[in-house]
């Protein structure tokens, strides 16, 4: 058994570590809230586009424009979100191992471009030996804003629009609740004008059945090219949204259990400690007992 100073050098060190391990978690919480707030928030961009979109709608189908249509030249896109920093439980190893099953799914990475958000992704796919073209790490992990996701977009766009990429997937993980979070693969360009409509068809009844007839003048192709765009970006947008959410819960739920296994450990060193000291007195008690006899 271990000395009564280092049992009590243990519960010293262990009672700082809980220390910090709530001071993050009080932090994780802090931002999840926002964070989650943002991402409820922007889920309701789909209701108030909802009247442009039925009216565009119907013209989808017969549109020549690349975002909607298939291309048969390029490579592929894989653009992967994860966090620069760890401590967030398996949140950044779930959303890796979608990703490299994807890769393998792939053909091994044959023809596949990466970009990566955020260091841990970065990492583990030069561990892997993929080809990355692009390395964002410098992403808030709180009040994302479009214009933080304009450079990734641009490039995902540009790309797309001079068939460098024909397919572009985007790795991220949904937010469902504090306790769940989904790694998810969502293909964003082309987009689907079966998805289009599948989310025009689930909004709120109230915006579909009040619909707004809108006359579209000019050329239909460009405004259908700038609606792309900007559905594109807002994907991205919401997709950055919830991968924080995740991030934060991720967070705080692996902090608030290290506190907790933290105050258990404690409890147990406790005892220990407590043992240890019983039996030192008990020994004293009986030397002093042995000598007093011997005297005798």
């Amino acid at each position: 058994m271990a000395g009564t100073k280092e049992i009590k050098r243990r519960i010293i060190s262990v009672k700082n570590t809980k220390k910090i391990t709530k001071a993050m978690e009080l932090v994780a919480a802090s931002k999840m809230k926002r964070a989650v707030g943002a991402t409820m928030a922007s889920r309701l961009y789909a209701e108030y586009s909802a009247e442009i979109l039925e009216s565009v709608a119907s013209n989808i189908k017969d549109s020549a424009n690349p975002f909607f249509n298939k291309q048969e030249n390029g490579k592929t896109l894989v653009v992967l979100i994860t966090s620069n920093r760890g401590l967030c439980g398996g949140y950044n190893s779930q959303v890796i191992k979608k990703a490299i099953l994807k890769l393998k799914e792939l053909e091994e990475g044959k023809d596949v471009d990466i970009v990566t958000v955020g260091k841990k992704g970065d990492v583990a796919m030069r561990r892997i030996n993929q080809n990355i073209t692009e390395v964002f790490t410098d992403m808030p992990d709180v009040n994302v804003s479009i214009s933080d996701i304009f450079p990734l977009s641009k490039i995902i766009t540009d790309g797309y629009k001079s068939q460098v990429y024909k397919k572009v997937y985007v790795i991220y993980t949904y937010f469902s609740s504090a306790l769940a979070q989904n790694p998810t693969i969502k293909q964003i360009l082309p987009i689907s004008k079966e998805e289009v409509t599948e989310m025009i068809e689930t909004l709120p009844e109230k915006s579909v059945n009040s619909p707004v007839n809108y006359l579209f003048e000019g050329d239909f192709e460009t405004l259908l090219d700038m609606l792309a765009s900007k559905i594109t970006r807002m994907q991205l947008y919401q997709m950055f949204l919830e991968s924080n959410a995740s991030e934060q819960s991720s967070r705080m739920l692996a902090m608030k259990n290290a506190s907790d296994a933290s105050g258990e450990m404690i409890d147990d060193l406790t005892l220990v400690f407590n043992k240890a000291r019983q039996a030192n007195i008990t020994r004293e008690i009986s030397e002093i007992s042995a000598g007093m006899a011997s005297v005798q």
